[in-house]
């Protein structure tokens, strides 16, 4: 009798697998790709680390979604009981076990710091690390920028300008199409503009001729003379006015910093319609002279003038370029020992997905 007691009493009170499973799934909580969870550190592997975000499987972190930057050991990241923010990069695999990432954290607050530097129209410096066939690369708040290289403002060989720090305006910021193109002609213009003023007259050497007009460089930046403001008489080249390394008089019709552009004109300092063609040095002669009455003209209040803007589109030369994505693949394979459960499938998914 007091055997079956005993017997019943132990078949009572039995607390199963099964019991435990349930009662860990009643406080378990539910984690999503794209959620920013805070985590624990428990165990740093050779290529990753196990990290406690609460699951009932410790969550993985793989080294190249460790940082924005290049890693070579996770030590340089991370360390055992160290508690911070993660992102859920990949769902559970088969063993339960999530994919963490420290570098989309880090993207996306690049992402926002960058687009509120274009917000505030600031000028950043950074180095160029790389040049290719389209500009040159560098990085801001660990971004890739590329620079078109119709908008960088130098003679050097693009190859010669690795390594070397340049003032930069922001041109596009997009993070859906995860470009971010930067000017360096945009930065030096801007710079030079605070010191130029509409109407007045600066001398600087022909660097180029177009069809469509001359680029003149003034004080280190380039400025457009358009065909159109050459001369009052009708011209069919402006190789017929000059020759590049030809040293000029030109006066400034239009800053336009947004763009990064500047205007030039010698049709407004001529004193008569076709000196220009006829004798350009006469026109420099008389430079100051004519650009006092157009200045006096642009002043006088009752006047309504319209200023001639020698700026059309093509004026510019730009050319057709590839922009490298702003966010890079991840330079380190993904190596993980058999031991450590998190599938290779789930980290092909998530590569695909990011």
């Amino acid at each position: 009798m007091i055997n079956r007691a005993k017997t019943a009493t132990a078949t009572n009170v039995g607390f199963t697998h099964e019991d435990f499973a349930k009662l860990l799934d009643k406080y378990d909580y539910h984690f999503s790709p794209g959620d920013i969870v805070a985590g624990t550190v428990f165990s740093i592997e050779p290529r990753g680390a196990l990290i406690d975000i609460g699951a009932k499987t410790a969550a993985y972190i793989p080294i190249q979604e460790m940082s924005i930057n290049r890693v070579d050991q996770p030590e340089e990241v991370l360390q055992n009981n160290e508690t911070r923010e993660f992102f859920i990069l990949a769902d559970e695999n088969e063993e339960g076990q999530l994919t963490l990432s420290i570098r989309r954290i880090e993207y996306m607050r690049a992402w926002e710091r960058v687009r509120q530097l274009q917000a505030e129209d600031a000028t950043v410096r950074s180095l160029i690390f790389a040049t290719n066939r389209g500009g040159a690369l560098v990085r801001i708040e660990g971004l890739r920028g590329f620079i078109p290289g119709s908008h960088i403002s130098t003679r050097k060989p693009k190859e010669e300008l690795v390594g070397e720090e340049l003032p930069l305006k922001f041109l596009e910021v997009d993070e859906d199409r995860n470009r971010l193109v930067l000017s360096h002609r945009r930065a030096l213009v801007e710079r030079k503009m605070n010191k130029l003023e509409v109407g007045e007259v600066v001398i600087g050497v022909v660097r180029g001729i177009k069809p469509y007009g001359a680029f003149i460089d003034i004080g280190g930046v380039s400025g457009l003379l358009h065909i159109s403001e050459i001369s009052h008489e009708h011209i069919e080249t402006p190789h017929n006015v000059f020759n590049v390394n030809d040293e000029v008089k030109v006066m400034i019709i239009d800053l336009d910093a947004e763009r990064g552009r500047i205007s030039l004109s010698t049709k407004q300092l001529e004193a008569e319609p076709g000196d220009m063609v006829k004798d350009p040095q006469l026109v420099y002669a008389k430079a100051e002279e004519m650009a006092a009455k157009y200045r006096e003209q642009l002043n006088a209040p009752p006047a309504v003038m319209e200023i001639p803007v020698a700026v059309v589109e093509g004026a510019v030369e730009e050319e057709e370029y590839e922009v490298p994505d702003a966010m890079e693949e991840a330079e380190v394979p993904v190596e993980i020992p058999a031991e450590e459960v998190v599938a290779e499938e789930v980290l092909e998914e998530a590569t695909s997905e990011a």
